[in-house]
């Protein structure tokens, strides 16, 4: 076993969600041999080429992990492993939400302008078309353009954002990518609607934290309003321009907004879950053109931080 491979605890946590495979002349190549690929490229950054052997083909490796980024196996991986963590009680519901900005590598340019083809009406696609269960496609309809593939640009250079709900145990609850200049407070309600971990059993997932915590980015009363319809608690601080405009209005300006500066000090869970996240290079930089390929690797060293935790 490498350095960063799945350890047997891990594998065993991971093999009843995957399709049969690994037996000779069956339909998928060895599963575990795979994903450590796919983890060794996500955690040293380097190209799918320059794998090593151990991995076998590195063609193998890439279709399947692009695969799985477009049939949402990794998505399912994570949200198993969050329910079983939720029903052992392991998960702590004060959530916090920040974002990050990731630079894009010149190469994650030049992505085709329209959405690729299914493969079933090519013929191609990942390792064997239609083989995990699921309509085997080339990626999921959407992208085209700069903004499509959620890539922005800023003096250095194109830029994706990651936004993400990060647990009390700084692991990722919820991921959603947009292009590098976009803002923060306008995802709020997208970033905490992913929220969602099945129940072991008989029950509806779990969507609603016990309370959020945001910085001053998210104090829009639009975010205030839909906390309070939904029933959480929050924390976050109000701008000295709310606050002065608040003023200014005399008895028109409303209640100031309660802050409970001792609640505040847990948000720096998010900031601490980005710091895992971007300990994965091909993370902290961004080298696949499209987006949902991008998406499928911050998922999965999100999977990665909640084995290893």
């Amino acid at each position: 076993m490498g350095r960063g491979d799945l350890t047997n605890a891990e594998w065993d946590r991971l093999e009843s969600f995957l399709p049969p495979g690994g037996a000779r002349g069956g339909r998928w190549s060895d599963h575990r041999r795979v994903i450590n690929g796919v983890l060794y490229r996500v955690r040293t950054g380097v190209q799918w080429r320059d794998l090593p052997e151990r991995f076998g083909p590195w063609e193998t490796v890439y279709k399947r992990h692009r695969h799985w980024s477009a049939d949402g196996t990794w998505t399912m991986l994570l949200s198993r492993i969050q329910a079983a963590e939720d029903a052992a009680g392991q998960i702590d519901w004060d959530v916090s939400v920040d974002s990050t900005a990731v630079r894009a590598h010149q190469h994650a340019a030049g992505a085709r302008k329209a959405p690729v083809v299914a493969a079933r009406q090519k013929g191609i696609g990942g390792d064997e078309p239609g083989r995990s269960g699921v309509e085997e496609t080339d990626g999921p309809a959407g992208g085209s353009g700069q903004i499509g593939e959620c890539l922005g640009r800023s003096r250095g250079g194109f830029t994706t954002k990651i936004h993400l709900a990060a647990d009390g145990r700084c692991r990722p609850l919820a991921l959603v990518l947009t292009p590098g200049h976009y803002g923060d407070g306008p995802q709020l309600e997208r970033v905490l609607e992913q929220v969602s971990v099945s129940r072991i059993g008989v029950g509806r997932p779990r969507t609603r934290p016990d309370h959020v915590l945001a910085d001053k980015a998210y104090t829009s009363r639009k975010n205030r309003r839909y906390l309070r319809r939904r029933g959480i608690r929050h924390t976050i601080p109000e701008r000295l321009d709310q606050q002065r405009h608040r003023k200014n209005r005399g008895s028109r300006g409303g209640r100031p907004t309660g802050f409970d500066s001792e609640q505040y000090k847990k948000r720096n869970a998010v900031e601490r879950a980005i710091n895992r996240l971007k300990g994965f290079r091909a993370v902290a930089t961004r080298y696949e053109k499209r987006a949902y390929i991008y998406l499928g690797t911050v998922t999965l060293a999100a999977l990665a931080i909640w084995l290893r935790t």
